[in-house]
């Protein structure tokens, strides 16, 4: 029963939520954006979907990682012991504010603001903005932006780094200009001096 699910869940606050796609009464994809709505808790969507289109959706839905089936579980546990590990280090990491013409990253809160306003970004696109924005005028490959927000050896497309990409400048709007895409390499965070 999803509702009552939904309340042991912020009642008991896991650390880490592994979160099938194929649900009886809704989908994966509905929980993960329904716990990302009140929750940080790491999501680990496990599943039999294995199109770049159903992990990059996943991915976008907020998830922190994406395990095809089958799997090894000697691999979903070391992928579990990452994003924890990730999370524990995380507030730790570059913990200053970031501020731009009237935007804030805000990396302990893992909160975007633009004025008064509140971004409504994925985990994995705070983490590439924030990846960016902690040194303007650095070039990354797609490659290094993959290791930076979910570990090296990784498997993630390169679309799907462009996918999350286009999104989060989407949701800046006007402030999605500062991510610019240097062809045949990666991105940058635009240099403000």
């Amino acid at each position: 029963l999803p509702s009552q699910g939904f309340e042991k869940l912020e009642r008991d606050a896991p650390d880490l939520v592994i979160l099938d796609v194929m649900l009886p009464e809704m989908d994966g994809f509905e929980v993960c954006r329904t716990i990302r709505q009140s929750s940080s808790i790491p999501v680990i969507m496990l599943t039999a979907k294995s199109e770049d289109a159903d992990i990059v959706a996943g991915l976008e839905m907020g998830a922190e990682d994406y395990i095809t089936k089958p799997f090894s579980p000697r691999v979903l546990l070391a992928r579990v012991r990452t994003v924890l590990r990730r999370r524990e280090t995380g507030v730790k990491d570059d913990s200053s504010v970031i501020h731009l013409e009237g935007m804030q990253i805000h990396p302990g809160r893992h909160e975007v603001t633009m004025g008064e306003n509140v971004v409504d970004l994925t985990p994995s696109e705070f983490r590439i903005l924030h990846y960016l924005a902690r040194r303007p005028g650095w070039v990354y490959s797609r490659d290094q932006i993959i290791d930076a927000i979910r570990g090296h050896g990784y498997v993630v497309t390169d679309r799907a780094i462009d996918v999350q990409v286009v999104g989060l400048r989407k949701k800046l709007g006007d402030y999605g200009k500062f991510i610019e895409t240097v062809r045949g390499i990666g991105y940058r965070f635009r240099d403000r001096r």
